[in-house]
């Protein structure tokens, strides 16, 4: 028979490894609503940088159908998305909150190779006949956010 000492000691050491789980899936999902919340284009104008950048998206045709996620995310397995995610997230956040948001934004290089990736994950049927060495935007300009609506000229 346990000591009722020890057998206390295990309930409690039980409650907070329960509590833990709790909170670390809290952390990981954050507040009900938000990973769902920031999957949308309005979450990503949120900040007023990427004003100029939406208001594009918004008028770019067809692709104003699309999240902002579906582009500049990979999106070939949940996994790299959610990582990817969270890291652009974070230096999203740390850009804006620290005053160092470059006056006009560029993609990365891995964001070129993202948005490239998934142009033709969309378009697979259609460039399935061409060169695929060539960034879609630079024949496609009206696709990037500079070559549609408000910030054409930029």
């Amino acid at each position: 028979m346990l000591n009722p000492k020890r057998k206390r000691i295990g309930m409690y050491g039980l409650a907070i490894l329960g509590a833990a789980i709790v909170v670390a899936i809290f952390m990981m999902l954050g507040p009900p609503g938000l990973l769902a919340k920031s999957e949308t284009p309005d979450f990503c104008a949120g900040c007023h940088v990427m004003e100029a950048e939406y208001q594009a998206w918004s008028h770019s045709g067809g692709h104003s159908r699309q999240k902002c996620v579906e582009c500049h995310l990979p999106n070939n397995n949940v996994a790299a998305h959610y990582v990817w995610k969270s890291i652009d997230g974070m230096k999203d956040t740390w850009a804006f909150y620290s005053g160092r948001v470059p006056e006009r934004i560029v993609i990365s290089e891995h964001g070129e190779g993202v948005v490239q990736a998934n142009c033709i994950r969309c378009h697979e049927a259609t460039v399935d006949h061409i060169n695929q060495d060539r960034l879609c935007w630079q024949c496609h300009r009206r696709i990037s956010h500079r070559g549609t609506g408000a910030i054409l000229t930029l």
